[in-house]
């Protein structure tokens, strides 16, 4: 039987997963060139999201973080360190542990999990009730009122939110040292401070900002796009996050990469 024409299950998929790409990218191109052009209609929206971001998800990150830095970053590690009599150490540890990957990669979690799927949830639902034809009909930019706003807010506050994360990770490892391994802080202050540099704060940072980025791309586009009503909704809000965790993961492992490349420098502790 001749299969010449027919579209392989495989290809298909293949297909569905470049279009969702390529449609995340164009949506991520036009909330970047609406954010610099004017009329700036979407400013009262932008400070509304903001706001709601985070009231939502800061005190998620502050006990996620806590928990992490004390439990991942602070036992575990002090558990190995003690066997050798290294414990004083753990503060160098955490330069690499909190600030570069575990504070950024919670936080970023946290967002997209809260923010990201509430947005995802309402513009899907405001997609099934066709509020978003009915604003193309009155001439008013979707894209500019209401995924621009979205795009910046989660963009911004992911970046901020993670000196709060980075913060409370680095609290929650100090006080597993001090209480359990019997570390003095001064100790631990002076290894954390000695390897802490400029690179590995402006790369959380920008890490983090794109991080933000990523997932008002990923849901913004997911809620858009919803097809089949309120079943629709709740499908896209479980892919959104799907996508926006896997966009996470793979972006940090490139974005640390080619961080070390251009400043070798910072994987040495010392």
């Amino acid at each position: 039987m001749s299969t010449r024409g027919v579209a392989l299950p495989g290809s298909r998929l293949a297909w569905g997963v470049l279009e969702e790409i390529a449609g995340m990218l164009r949506l991520t191109w036009q909330a970047m060139r609406l954010a610099v052009t004017p009329p700036f209609t979407w400013w009262g929206e932008f400070v509304e999201q903001t706001y709601i971001t985070v009231s939502r998800c800061f005190f998620p990150v502050v006990v996620s973080t806590l928990a992490f830095g004390f439990g991942n970053a602070g036992v575990q590690p002090g558990n190995l360190l003690s066997v050798f009599g290294s414990v004083d150490r753990s503060g160098a540890f955490l330069v690499a542990a909190s600030v570069r990957e575990f504070g950024p990669w919670v936080n970023a979690m946290v967002i997209a999990g809260i923010a990201g799927t509430a947005i995802c949830a309402d513009l899907g639902a405001r997609k099934a009730r066709d509020e978003l034809d009915a604003l193309a009909v009155m001439g008013i930019d979707a894209v500019r009122s209401l995924v621009v706003p979205r795009f910046l807010a989660l963009g911004i506050v992911t970046a901020l939110m993670n000196l709060v994360a980075v913060t409370c990770g680095v609290l929650g490892a100090m006080i597993a040292s001090t209480a359990i391994f019997g570390e003095s802080i001064a100790a631990f202050l002076q290894t954390f401070t000695s390897n802490f540099s400029l690179p590995d704060l402006a790369g959380s940072l920008i890490k983090t900002s794109l991080f933000g980025f990523i997932v008002a791309a990923v849901c913004c586009y997911k809620g858009m796009t919803v097809k089949g009503g309120p079943e629709g909704v709740g499908r896209a809000v479980n892919q959104a996050v799907v996508i926006a965790f896997a966009g996470i993961w793979a972006f940090n492992f490139m974005f640390t990469a080619l961080l070390l490349g251009a400043f070798p420098e910072v994987g040495n502790l010392h």
